[in-house]
């Protein structure tokens, strides 16, 4: 196995559901679904009530298009702030370890004695894929990612499911059309145009992310957040596979994670166990002086 590479594709990456509740305590039913503000409110109530902190024992299996991939790791998720995952395939010795904070990656290879540390840009030219530690830690707590009380929705439902959509975010592709009327540069229709298009691609950029979720009817339980951006032609599914009570939290045992891109597909699960919420955290990581840096 190589370490390092699956070290970082399990930061990067990261059914059925348990319903919490009797039947009968259940509000909506086929003939009367839930609005899209209810379903909205419902959602929103799961990411109000995050946990602070998590820690958990995982089973890890992972294909990036190299072949299957599988090992234990400890995982630790400090909300909003940081996660550390420590990679142990056999014995319960540690052969890697990385930590994935708002604005860096760090990953140490024990076997090869190496490390790499750099940003999340850097970490994207060094390895094609760019750490989301949002993404992330709403993943491994079972949350709707990128839920924005802003942004418009629609629900529908598909495959015997409740969905939510977000509608797709045009203000910067607006603002461009309220530019070319008015616009009376020197250099006409054709610096107008050019004009146009810089704002196009600053839309493309920023504004084109789309978010899809499944909500299970019987249970009101999130099973599955389906993110696309439309600029970059990319696609992250994440799917939560069984949940149980912690704390009072309903947290997901099993994760499936599959991100997809034009001529690459990288998946991935994880079954997670010996589950502690809200208990402090330590994220230990120092570098040792024999270690080198990893080759480009």
């Amino acid at each position: 196995m190589k370490v390092p590479a699956a070290a970082l594709v399990l930061a990067l990456l990261l059914g059925a559901c348990s319903s919490t509740k009797p039947v009968a305590e259940q509000r909506h039913s086929a003939s009367h679904p839930p609005t899209t503000a209810e379903i909205f409110d419902l959602l929103a109530a799961e990411m109000n009530k995050r946990p602070g902190y998590l820690s958990a024992r995982a089973e890890v299996s992972l294909d990036a298009g190299k072949g299957n991939r599988s090992f234990k790791a400890h995982l630790r998720v400090v909300h909003d702030s940081a996660i550390w995952i420590s990679v142990t395939p056999a014995l319960g010795i540690e052969v890697a370890r990385a930590l994935l904070t708002h604005d860096s990656l760090m990953i140490m290879d024990k076997l090869n004695d190496q490390y790499w540390r750099g940003t999340h840009d850097q970490a994207q030219a060094r390895f094609g894929v760019r750490p989301n530690l949002a993404l992330l830690q709403d993943a491994f707590m079972g949350l709707p990612i990128g839920l924005d009380s802003t942004e418009r929705y629609r629900s529908s439902r598909e495959d015997s499911m409740y969905t939510l959509a977000s509608k797709e975010r045009r203000r910067f592709i607006r603002a461009a059309e309220d530019i070319m009327p008015g616009d009376t540069l020197e250099g006409g229709r054709e610096l107008r145009e050019r004009r146009l298009e810089r704002i196009l691609r600053q839309a493309e950029r920023k504004e084109m992310l789309v978010y899809k979720y499944w909500i299970d009817p019987d249970s009101l339980c999130l099973q599955r957040v389906l993110i696309t951006d439309l600029a970059r032609d990319q696609q992250a599914d994440v799917r939560y596979m069984m949940r149980k009570a912690v704390k009072g939290y309903r947290m997901p045992t099993g994760i499936a994670l599959t991100l997809s891109a034009p001529g690459q597909t990288a998946s991935g699960g994880l079954r997670l166990e010996r589950i502690e919420i809200n208990e402090p955290l330590t994220l230990p990581f120092r570098i040792p002086e024999k270690f080198t840096p990893m080759e480009p």
